[in-house]
């Protein structure tokens, strides 16, 4: 028979065996209380609008609160760092894009944060195509007329932009360098304020994201060029594609997505990405991305695998093409 000595250490042998295996409690119950969702630009921006409209879906999938912060500063990375260095408890989050996590690396080179070493991909949100746009009396009619424009005005033009590293400073930097022109660069806390701006006629031109642009555009309060796609989005479907216009080799698309700081539990990151793809599932929230021009992931681009993939991509895409510009 078994002393009750033997029976004590089998069954703490055995305790001790199963929560090898055992997700923590802090996981299992994840989440129970509300979590902060850092943006990284302006309100009203492409950023902040792709990520209010999936993560309130999201909320209500984890049944709690999804705050969002939006902290402004450095293209992004002001952000970004803080993320990085939040506790990696799943209660810090960031929506990350283009620009802070693959455009900042090559433009930063004292970046406080690695895109692909210090963050947990959770899932990716959106495409986003990009648009060359003018203020509504910008002179040139077209594309074509609007590259010889610039290249014959480069001194006089400027261009609005979010801030170095951005994705509307990194899609301009590569239009410019393929029209061999440097305009004076007008930097704006996010594009919802730099847009502000191109409305106003105070600067000339600049490269964004569709879902920031579409509003204004059929407004009339500004003019789209082309979309720097292979195809023309079903949001604008009268704004020609950079090969239709005559400038193929202008092709940008940015991108939103979650990320959460390095060594988030596997368990918690299953849980977020789970609700980001319930999101995207949802008719409503399909309808909302579809309307501002978004283009929603296929199903095998919304893993955390798939989204380590894009970073990695990205970064090696973006590199050469800023680096001359930092």
């Amino acid at each position: 028979m078994m002393s009750v000595r033997s029976l004590a250490g089998a069954c703490l042998s055995a305790f001790a065996a199963l929560g090898a295996f055992a997700v923590p409690a802090s996981a299992q119950n994840y989440p129970t209380r509300t979590i902060t969702m850092i943006v990284p630009f302006a309100a009203g921006g492409p950023t902040d609008v792709i990520s209010r409209i999936v993560t309130a879906h999201m909320a209500q999938t984890l049944g709690q609160s999804i705050v969002i912060e939006n902290v402004v500063g450095a293209g992004g990375t002001t952000a970004t760092t803080r993320a990085a260095r939040a506790a990696n408890d799943g209660y810090t989050l960031v929506t990350g894009h283009m620009g802070t996590h693959a455009a900042s690396v090559p433009l930063y080179p004292k970046l406080a944060y690695h895109p692909e070493k210090d963050f947990e991909p959770v899932a990716l949100l959106a495409g986003t195509p990009i648009l060359i746009l003018a203020r509504k009396d910008f002179p040139p009619k077209d594309l074509k007329e609007f590259v010889a424009y610039v290249r014959a005005n480069a001194d006089k033009v400027n261009a609005a932009h979010a801030g170095i590293g951005s994705v509307s400073h990194a899609s301009c930097e590569l239009l410019n360098s393929i029209l061999d022109v440097k305009p004076v660069g007008v930097p704006f806390n996010g594009t919802g304020p730099a847009m502000n701006a191109l409305v106003a006629g105070q600067v000339d031109y600049m490269c964004d994201q569709i879902v920031n642009a579409v509003p204004q555009i059929n407004a009339g309060t500004i003019k789209a060029y082309a979309v720097a796609t292979a195809e023309r989005n079903p949001s604008l479907p009268n704004v020609p594609t950079t090969a239709e216009a005559g400038l193929p080799a202008f092709q940008a698309q940015a991108w939103n997505a979650i990320f959460a700081p390095k060594g988030t539990s596997p368990a918690i990151i299953a849980t977020l990405n789970a609700a980001a793809i319930k999101a995207l599932d949802d008719e409503n929230v399909r309808k909302r991305l579809l309307e501002l021009g978004s283009v929603i992931p296929a199903p095998t681009h919304r893993t955390p695998e798939a989204l380590a993939t894009l970073v990695k991509s990205e970064i090696a895409k973006w590199t050469p093409v800023l680096k001359p510009a930092s």
